[in-house]
């Protein structure tokens, strides 16, 4: 008769697991911050030669580098916590290119369709509009994998969302040196605040639809219930406050807020959201691991 020692025991191997994973992210935990410092200095390197030299050739390779530096780092720094997590780095950086380059390339053909400048619900509606452009790359991805973890969405959401915010601040960027009559210091000040900013919007609002979406759906059919409408809701809601937050401040006559401190509370909102579905996606891994389930994730194709 065979003798099941402890150590043999499906709760210990999964606790075996878990920690082996947890011990790996640990000695890994900080290398989101070696790819922000290394970027950072490229990008500062770029920014001296760029002036010095005068050189125009390499003026689109130090703008990109300093608008997709914060971006990456921000996917990494949740790629490097994906916990129990299969996901691989190609599906994530393809997510990066199919939300970011779809995303803009939608929310640019919808919005002259659908918007008008006049209307009082711009802001919101263009919350609408961009939140749903930015889920499309991963729909496309995750359509014929295994996509019910809700740690998987919250991944791809974030690295969609921030592949849009890359190319939207490139954009920007673009628009201000061109604006300025090739003031180099107007576009690093836009690059500047548009990297600050980029972690308390894009990435954080389409993470926290996607972990909805991937939480809700089945292994291969998206599920769209009152849970995914009021996510979607929420983050549109969110995205329209932070962009219209003077003109909905302006309908008040007396306010103890101003921009900058309801621009806070929106960003402290939309973390505090991102940080519980963070906290549920680790929960919910580790009870399908208890309950046997393969967490096959949406790196397996069919």
């Amino acid at each position: 008769m065979d003798i099941t020692t402890p150590d043999e025991l499906p709760e210990n191997i999964i606790d075996k697991q878990q920690t082996h994973f947890e011990e790996i992210q640990n000695n890994r935990k900080l290398s989101w911050l070696k790819v922000f410092t290394g970027g950072l200095v490229l990008y500062i390197f770029g920014v001296f030669a760029l002036a010095a030299t005068r050189n125009t050739n390499i003026f689109p390779t130090v703008v990109m580098l300093g608008n997709f530096l914060v971006p990456i780092t921000y996917v990494a720094f949740f790629y490097q916590r994906r916990h129990l997590s299969k996901l691989d780095m190609p599906t994530t950086a393809w997510a990066f290119f199919y939300g970011g380059l779809l995303g803009v390339l939608a929310a640019a053909t919808l919005e002259p369709i659908f918007l008008s400048q006049k209307s009082l619900f711009y802001s919101f509606e263009v919350g609408l509009i961009e939140e749903f452009a930015k889920i499309i790359g991963v729909i496309i991805i995750a359509k014929r994998c295994f996509h019910d973890s809700e740690m998987d969405g919250l991944i791809l959401g974030a690295a969609s969302g921030m592949g849009f915010a890359a190319l939207e601040s490139t954009g920007y960027a673009f628009t201000a040196y061109l604006s300025s009559g090739g003031s180099l210091s107007q576009t690093v000040i836009i690059t500047l605040v548009r990297g600050v900013i980029a972690p308390i919007g894009h990435g954080t609002w389409t993470a926290i639809l996607v972990s909805t979406m991937f939480r809700e759906s089945g292994p291969q059919n998206f599920h769209i219930n009152p849970k995914v409408i009021g996510a979607y809701i929420t983050v549109a809601v969110l995205h329209g406050l932070w962009n219209g937050l003077p003109d909905v401040l302006s309908m008040f006559p007396v306010t103890v807020f101003n921009v900058f401190t309801g621009q806070v509370s929106i960003a402290t909102v939309g973390f505090y959201i991102l940080w519980r579905h963070y906290r549920e996606a680790k929960r919910l891994q580790i009870e399908r691991l208890r309950q046997g389930f393969q967490d096959s994730g949406c790196w397996k194709q069919n």
